[in-house]
């Protein structure tokens, strides 16, 4: 669950701070108010974090949006919000990124995806992403791209707190042609395309915390697009509604320990469009509820021992009608025992060690009933030989009840020298390791779709090599990394065009990386300061299958060669606080499949972002999106939205209790 190993490499006695939080949780935490806990402040892995403070300013959609105009990751979605999207993290999709909820894996056992408009944002403390194959924080399977980890549980801070948001999405409308090829007036109910929803409550006491959430949305996504005939349509038949909620409950015990259930849900029903201007839909109904009960010991016996379990039960339902034949049902539940331990033998010196444990049953109308367990057990050092010098070695043995062998050894070995004041350098070697999906393994046979159960799993290894430096108003950070990827794979069409899945053979990612901001004051009225920054990747991947090599140039379908982005964050004000976020994404060219002869052209998104504090409890926020109405795809045949305007209120009211300390306007900045 959310926290994970404390720190205690020199345990201290705990003293009362003014926010009502003890030295020893802020030791613990990596904020004041989240439960997350890491085993050092310093690691080898290229990590970014969104905060909360960016989560709600931003107010994205969903989960995909947010790290787009945060991270500037590439998102390859199949239409507007509820559509299957994949996030893209070095070259690999979300099937192949290992998605966690507060520590633990939340990827779909069915075909490894994850459902990003599940996610309440307004629920979220704060994501953190993990860039590169396997891990040595959270030690999970599969993660051969890169980690999301969204956390959702804090422990609040005396008193009770209120809070919700309300906004309503406009599509612009505007003259279009009709199925019949009559042309149609502008339809001004897309001024109201899309309504959004949530409250939230809090509530500290002296040994616990409780919060709870919940959040409804109404999409009708209609939007104007260009067809391959350079019409101007209307997209139709992609409404969707959706709701869920999630509640925690913090319970302190003795020696800082603490005890956290966790519970979330959400449903959706969803008209889910067939490619182009096709006037058939299917209906898709998802279903999911997650429930966690987590036992986290900073000082587990002894000083210099800590440990965390956690239980964890997931039960899913995907429900499909397609537009003709037969629907289509998916029940899974899950259980996840995870178990980790941290000994700091010296203060140079730690040993983390534990394992996780997942059984899944799943009853489909495709692959009936199917059974699988999975897992693995894993041994990590830290180790400062030198004070500059961090050394992180790691393996963990995996395993899987449809593996041809036991256990499968999975090694990383990372390295960080801290070089500078405010320089680190990071290098880290490790090997990728992914079983197959129950999608790949057991689909019948559909007449144009079949599983295959001889599947081996995807294998490979990578490195990457990074720098971070802060000096004084700049930062930069960059880094290289290359990964090789053999059995990988690939559904194509075989014999009587038939698509199964095979080992094809292999994909290779050559790669950079990086952003440079500027932190700038300024003394202009009510503005005090501008924040500059860009960034930038650039990735070159080879197609090793289906007899192509180097020379062959085939891309990797859906990854694009250059991704870059800027922002430009403007705040001011005191009393009246608020910002202005201008911020840009671009995607070069892309292919659509593996022979490269279908591609998607370059496209260029402009968001605005405004935010205006109205009083100490209500915020003003608006955004245009794709201010510069470009037509693109992201996902062939599926085309995306133009300009969409959203403008909203955010609530947020507090009442201290007592130990905690009534901030002052001035500083509060209100």
């Amino acid at each position: 669950m959310a926290g994970l190993i404390a720190c205690l490499s020199a345990p201290v006695m705990p003293q009362e701070t003014e926010d009502g939080f003890s030295d020893e949780e802020l030791l613990l935490m990596e904020d004041a108010g989240g439960l997350t806990v890491v085993g050092t402040p310093e690691t080898t892995q290229e990590k970014k974090t969104v905060t909360k403070e960016e989560i709600d300013r931003i107010q994205a959609p969903d989960l995909a949006a947010l790290l787009q105009e945060t991270l500037n990751l590439g998102v390859t979605r199949y239409g507007a919000y509820g559509n299957k999207t994949d996030i893209n993290l070095r070259g690999f999709d979300t099937e192949r990124i290992a998605v966690l909820i507060n520590g633990v894996p939340a990827n779909a056992p069915l075909g490894g995806e994850f459902e990003m408009s599940q996610v309440d944002l307004n629920a979220v403390e704060r994501i953190e992403v993990i860039y590169g194959g396997s891990d040595s924080k959270y030690n999970v399977s599969g993660a051969l791209g890169g980690i999301i980890n969204i956390i959702t549980v804090k422990k609040q801070k005396p008193g009770l707190r209120l809070g919700g948001s309300i906004s309503n999405t406009a599509a612009v409308p505007g003259i279009y042609v009709k199925r019949d090829g009559s042309t149609a007036p502008p339809q001004w109910q897309d001024l109201a395309d899309s309504q959004k929803a949530a409250l939230s409550a809090g509530y500290g006491g002296e040994t616990y915390s409780l919060t709870a959430n919940i959040f409804a949305n109404r999409a009708a996504n209609h939007f104007l697009y260009t067809d391959y005939m350079k019409k101007v349509r209307r997209k139709e038949n992609n409404e969707v509604w959706d709701t869920g909620g999630s509640a925690s409950l913090v319970l302190d015990t003795r020696d800082y320990s603490k005890i956290i259930l966790s519970a979330d849900g959400y449903y959706g029903d969803k008209n889910i469009p067939t490619s182009g201007y096709a006037e058939t839909r299917g209906k898709q109904r998802d279903f999911s509820t997650r429930q966690g009960v987590m036992l986290d010991m900073p000082r587990a016996f002894r000083d210099d021992l800590a440990a965390e379990a956690s239980l964890n039960h997931t039960w899913e339902t995907l429900g499909y009608e397609p537009p003709a034949g037969a629907s289509s049902l998916h029940d899974t539940h899950s259980i996840t025992a995870i178990n980790r331990w941290s000994w700091y033998i010296l203060p140079r010196l730690a040993l983390k060690a534990g394992g996780d444990y997942r059984f899944i049953a799943m009853d489909s109308t495709e692959i009936n009933r199917r059974d699988q367990y999975d897992g693995g057990l894993y041994l990590t050092g830290e180790w400062k030989p030198l004070e500059k010098l961090l050394i992180i070695p790691s393996v963990k043995a995996v395993f899987n009840s449809n593996g041809s062998s036991p256990a499968v050894p999975v090694p990383k070995l990372g390295f960080a020298w801290f070089a500078l004041e405010g320089l680190t350098v990071r290098n880290n070697y490790f090997r990728s390791f992914k079983y197959p999906d129950f999608e790949d393994l057991y689909w019948p046979d559909q007449g144009n779709t079949v599983g295959n159960p001889n599947l081996k799993p995807e294998d490979g290894w990578g490195t990457d090599l990074g720098a971070a430096w802060r000096y004084g108003l700049l930062s930069l950070d960059g880094t290289f990394f290359t990964q090789y990827t053999d059995d990988s794979i690939h559904w194509a069409p075989g014999a009587g065009g038939v698509w199964r899945p095979s080992n094809v053979g292999a994909a290779v990612y050559f790669g950079l990386d990086g952003k440079v901001s500027v932190d700038i004051p300024l003394s202009w009225g009510p503005f005090k300061k501008i924040v500059p920054s860009f960034s930038y990747q650039y990735m070159l991947s080879y197609l090793l299958s289906y007899g192509y090599d180097f020379a062959s140039e085939k891309r990797i379908p859906y990854m694009p060669a250059h991704t870059a982005g800027f922002s430009l964050d403007l705040p001011w004000g005191s009393r009246r606080a608020g910002s202005l976020l201008i911020s840009g994404h671009f995607e070069s060219k892309r292919y659509t499949n593996t022979a490269n002869a279908g591609k998607l052209d370059p496209h260029f998104l402009l968001n605005v972002n405004v935010n205006q504090k109205l009083n100490p409890a209500l915020t003003f926020f608006g955004e245009i999106r794709n201010l510069l109405d470009f037509r693109y795809e992201s996902f062939a045949d599926y085309p995306m939205p133009g300009i969409t305007m959203t403008v909203g209120i955010r609530m947020n009211f507090e009442n201290p209790g007592r130990g905690s300390k009534q901030s002052s306007p001035e500083a509060a900045g209100e």
